[in-house]
């Protein structure tokens, strides 16, 4: 917000600098002095250390690309334009896929990635927010997901292939049934501890995507088996539950052996692609459609702040208790802290 000063303090003002023998002039031709602007060779590493895991992750390759292309030059250097060609240049050499878009992706991470970068910069005073180059190239607006809710038929099928093939089945249906029970997305199991077991109220302490947590209901079938692995896998109290037969921790590489060994006995699954976050959809409608949009929303952990609902969903925000209740339908169990019929 500015602030008009009065007539008072304008006076004020130009005796100050009319004895210090400043002319309003002299104010505008000196330069403000900032630091040397870094090259971004010099200058994402440092970025790169200051941002969580997940962002290191989801930006570290274009990060790389960016070094590639201009790791000798100054920040201040590229334009809009010159970052729209980075862009195309990107979209131009992405990997073709079946599910390709186009490389619409690639291209919004790629700004996304700059904007952090710039973000950072303009925190750091290396450069005005108006001289900010990524904030002025727009991202490709995002095309509607092709991913839906599995049909129970189809996911009868899958949890079938995977109870029944591969080197580890107890281990494959612990994790189907993990994400289809808790909608969760990957880092939420891998990120999944003994500690993180209620063991008494049937809940556990999820981790997930952007740093957000909370407590999830998980039906007894279920909180039984993780107790299980986790003593006869021998995972430490504080350490990864999930693991393999001989105690080592399992990666997201298991979750592309499952998915490509179903795909494989089964080939639908393989042509659309299903993926575990087939399965967050399938749950999170199926909660939709019987218990409403609150539950849903709560049961997929969703964070506060998101725009895409109006603050409405302040007010009617789900209780525990009533996702509690969704899952115990859901898995035909009744739940400790779920409403009794």
């Amino acid at each position: 917000m500015t602030i008009t000063p009065s007539p008072t303090e304008m006076d004020a003002a130009r005796l100050l600098l009319d004895r210090m023998g400043i002319t309003p002039e002299d104010l505008l031709a000196t330069p403000v002095e900032r630091p040397p602007i870094p090259t971004f060779r010099e200058y994402i590493p440092t970025v790169s250390a200051a941002v969580t895991a997940g962002t290191r992750r989801a930006y570290g390759s274009y990060w790389n690309r960016i070094t590639q292309e201009w790791g000798d030059r100054r920040l201040d250097e590229p334009t809009p334009s010159q970052i729209k060609q980075l862009v195309e240049t990107v979209k131009a050499n992405v990997v073709t896929r079946r599910n390709a878009r186009g490389g619409r992706s690639a291209a919004e991470h790629l700004i996304a990635a700059l904007r952090c970068i710039y973000r950072h910069a303009v925190d750091d005073g290396l450069i005005d927010e108006s001289a900010n180059p990524a904030k002025k190239v727009a991202k490709p607006r995002r095309l509607p997901s092709t991913r839906r809710a599995v049909a129970d038929n189809r996911l009868a099928e899958i949890n079938e292939i995977a109870g029944t093939t591969g080197d580890d089945p107890a281990l494959d249906t612990l994790i189907l049934r993990l994400h289809t029970e808790t909608a969760c997305r990957r880092g939420g199991p891998l990120a999944l501890r003994p500690q993180d077991l209620d063991r008494d109220q049937c809940l556990i302490f999820l981790r997930e995507k952007g740093e957000t947590v909370s407590w999830q209901p998980v039906s007894p079938t279920l909180m039984t088996h993780l107790i299980d692995h986790a003593e006869t896998r021998g995972a430490p109290q504080d350490e990864q539950l999930l693991r393999y037969r001989n105690g080592k921790r399992i990666t997201t590489r298991r979750y592309d052996y499952l998915w490509g060994r179903i795909g494989k006995h089964l080939p639908w699954v393989a042509t659309q692609q299903i993926s575990t976050h087939w399965l967050r959809h399938t749950t999170l409608t199926w909660v939709e459609r019987n218990f409403g949009y609150a539950v849903a929303r709560a049961f997929a952990r969703h964070a506060e702040n998101t725009s895409d609902t109006g603050t409405t969903t302040t007010y009617v925000r789900a209780t525990l208790e009533e996702v509690a209740t969704a899952l115990a339908a859901l898995t035909g169990e009744p739940h400790p802290l779920g409403r009794q019929p």
